[in-house]
Order: C-alpha cells, then structure tokens, then sequence
C-alpha cells in the first residue's frame, strides 16, 4: 500500500481505554475516503502521481471524467476536485442518501440503500451517459466503494427494480451465498461485472476502490463494475436450478439468463479488449487499518500481531476462541505476554434467531464476555464496524473489560439471555459500553482487538 503520510503523537502511559480510542480513531482516519486519495495522488507538474502504481501524464488526454459509485465516494470525489483542479473536465457521482456533500464540478445524485430505488436508475443513467461520452483520448477515473451493488444499477428493458428484488428474495430465502447472488445479479445488469468497463472504452480507465469485501477480489467490490467477471450465463442458470428458482422466473428473465436477449450479452472476462487500458487499484481495505493499529499500540510499548484480516464465520463463536486467546495471553504468554495487543480484521456474521436489536460487532462483544465470565485479570476488548453502524443500531460496536462482568452482576442482569435473543445492543446500553461514532464515511468491514 505505500509508506503511510500519517504521523502518531507518542501518548506512553495512558489508560488503556484511551489507547484503545485512539487506535480506533487513527484507524478510521487512515481510511477515510478524502485521505487516502490525497495520500496515493499527487500531481508532479503535468504528471499525475498514483503512489506504487503509475504515473499518468496529463497533457496525453483531451478531456479527463470522473464516475463515482458508492456509500464512501463524496468525499474522494472531493479530493480528485482538489487535486485535478481545472483538469477536470465532467463529473458525476451516485451516493446513499444524505452521504452527499457539496461539491464544484460533480453533479451529486443520492438513491435507496440497500435497496435500490427509482433514483437508483435515473442516477446510474446519468453516470453511463457520461461514461459513453468518452472517446479513444479521453480519461475516466471511477471512483468505488462499498454499498456500489445498490447504487449503480441498470435493467434491461423486460426487467424491472420489483423483478430484481423478488429474484434476491428467493436466493436469500433458498440459502444461496452472497457470492452466488451476486453471480446471478451481474448477469441480470447492464452496468456490473465489467460492463461499465466496456461503456467506458476505448477511453482509458483507472479505478480507485476501497475495498469492504474479505481479500479485496476486485470482481465483487460494487459487483466489479470496471473489473473482468470470472463468471458466465451458465453460471448464473446453473446457481438457479440447483436451488429449484429457475423455473419460478418469468420467460422474459429466463431468456436474458439464456443469452437470448440481445440487448444483454455475456459479461466481459480477463482477455476482452475492453480492460486494455484499465487499471483497477485498491487504495484502501481492511489491512490497511489493521496495520495502523499496530502501528499506534507499538508506539505505546505493546507487543502487536494481526492475527488475519479475513475473519469470517458465526460472530458467537468466534468470540469463544478470542475469549481463549485473552485466557492464554494473560496465563500462558501465548501469543505474547503483557502488554500485548492481538488484532483481528474480517465480517463476522450473525444468524438472527431472536428479536432483540444488535449488529455482528456488538454480538461477538457479548459472546467473549460470557467466555470470560469471572474472569478478572486485567484485559480490554472492542470490536467496531469501519462504517459507524453495526446492524440496525446507531452503534459502531462495543467494548469490554475484566470490569464489565461485576457490572453486569450488580445490574442483575442474564448475559446469555441478551445473547440469545440477538439483544446485545440494550445489553451495552444499559451498561454504558456501546461504542457510537457517528457515521465515518467509510467502510473496511471491521475492526477486532485486544490489549492485554
């Protein structure tokens, strides 16, 4: 990723809630969309600078466009305005509603997330005109974030939003995954899986994403609009009959995951002409943070390690093993001793079962608590979405220590209850440990450490 333009003020011997805080607030800062791009770019005279990547030369283009898709992509678009100044010929971006900001040159168009809405078409309309309008001397930066899947979207003319969303219905209801449901959803799209790539050539394009998908595959970032699509129709038929759905779409969609329609062919791959002159770069993921985290608990003293920045699986289990790694740290000296920080990176998931109100971040909390009830040597743990919202709450996450436990007791209150219920929100907020904040403009899934 490039040596890291962030300089850390020394704070040795302060609480460890306060390093805590401050890890996390260094953290989010060196993914914010408007600092990463004023980090990787620089102009050097006529020369535009992308740190570790490329050097394009200006003067070599008549008019340069910028696309932006994405929940984060404002404040980037802001940056690119920043630094291109009156090199900046057009640009339209498309955001969730109220992610928008003010801006000189970039017409801001906002629509429904998670679920794409009518202005979810009139803004992705306006940003393939822009696309088309390039020609073989042009450049098209896109700028991409996470929430791209629900923003930018185009049917073809048999298809409508309401077809859409009864096709994700069932291939949620039928237990498809999320890779096989976006398998099925680029090949219903006239603007995923590389087919913005294709509008927008033979005009060069370069692609400044931040990544919020495990490992960063550029083909499900946003649905990979700019990226090549390892999959095909076939693919996308063979997903829908293995789960009995084939035969319960309409002739007209059946037709279209045929091949049959015309207006809609098979999304471009890795050898296609259209991705001669693009670049797709990651300009921000969950490492990168991960990394500065590490950075700020050793500048403190702490012994650091990023355990994996692709946690995945039942946020309550995974609890139960960090639990069993803050045991061994503080008993054994496995993984280190104290003072040592163990950092973890990834998008747990939560089976809902219950009724009560939480996110993945706030649930793992509450399963390392229970694992670590009675437990009273000294420890601190959080767990915090990039994004400031985990689940439906206004909670970013929550955090515990070798205290919480005595509070819970005091307050009569049945940890596991809260945990079976999906109920881990009103569990920290009634013990004041709920982590808020606020929206961050960003999204690098989450967060997970410890301090011992």
């Amino acid at each position: 990723m490039g040596q890291l333009l962030l300089s850390l003020s020394k704070h040795r011997g302060q609480t460890v809630k306060a390093l805590a805080e401050r890890m996390i607030k260094e953290a989010l800062w060196t993914v914010d969309p408007h600092h990463l791009i004023l980090n990787r770019l620089y102009k050097d005279g006529d020369n535009l600078v992308i740190r570790d990547e490329l050097t394009l030369h200006l003067s070599d283009y008549r008019h340069i466009y910028l696309i932006g898709i994405g929940k984060g992509v404002a404040p980037m678009a802001a940056a690119m305005e920043e630094i291109l100044g009156e090199r900046l010929y057009k640009s339209r971006i498309i955001v969730k509603y109220d992610h928008g900001q003010p801006l000189n040159k970039t017409e801001v168009y906002e629509a429904g997330h998670p679920i794409p809405d009518a202005n979810t078409l009139k803004g992705s309309q306006k940003l393939l005109e822009l696309a088309r309008e390039a020609r073989a001397d042009d450049l098209v930066f896109v700028l991409i974030t996470g929430g791209g899947s629900a923003l930018f979207e185009l049917l073809p003319q048999s298809m409508g939003l309401e077809d859409l969303a009864h096709i994700n219905s069932m291939l949620i209801a039928s237990g498809a995954s999320i890779d096989e449901i976006n398998t099925v959803r680029k090949h219903l799209s006239l603007v995923k899986g590389g087919r913005l790539a294709g509008h927008i050539s033979p005009a060069r394009c370069v692609s400044l994403i931040l990544s919020d998908v495990i490992g960063d595959p550029l083909e499900s970032i946003a649905s990979g609009p700019t990226a090549p699509d390892p999959t095909m129709f076939a693919d996308a038929r063979n997903i829908l009959e293995k789960y009995n759905l084939w035969n319960k779409l309409s002739p007209q969609i059946r037709l279209i995951i045929e091949g049959k329609n015309e207006k809609v062919g098979e999304s471009p791959g890795k050898n296609d002409p259209v991705f001669r002159k693009v670049n797709n770069i990651i300009i921000g993921n969950n490492r990168l943070a991960l990394e500065t985290l590490r950075t700020v608990a050793q500048d403190d003293g702490y012994k650091t390690l990023i355990l994996t920045d692709r946690a995945e699986g039942e946020a309550r289990e995974i609890g139960v093993f960090l639990a069993g790694l803050i045991r061994s740290a503080k008993k054994s000296g496995i993984p280190f001793s104290s003072p040592g920080c163990l950092i973890f990176g990834g998008e747990p998931t939560v089976t809902i079962k219950g009724k009560g109100k939480g996110g993945r971040n706030q649930e793992l909390a509450l399963a390392v608590l229970l694992a670590l009830r009675n437990f009273d040597e000294p420890y601190y743990f959080c767990s915090v979405g990039s994004d400031g919202t985990d689940g439906p709450t206004d909670a970013a996450g929550a955090w515990i220590d070798e205290k919480t436990w005595q509070k819970v007791m005091d307050k009569n209150m049945d940890a596991r209850i809260y945990l079976e219920n999906n109920d881990a929100y009103h569990f920290f907020q009634a013990i004041n440990q709920l982590i808020i904040t606020g929206p961050t403009r960003t999204n690098v899934m989450d967060l997970i450490f410890f301090l011992v």
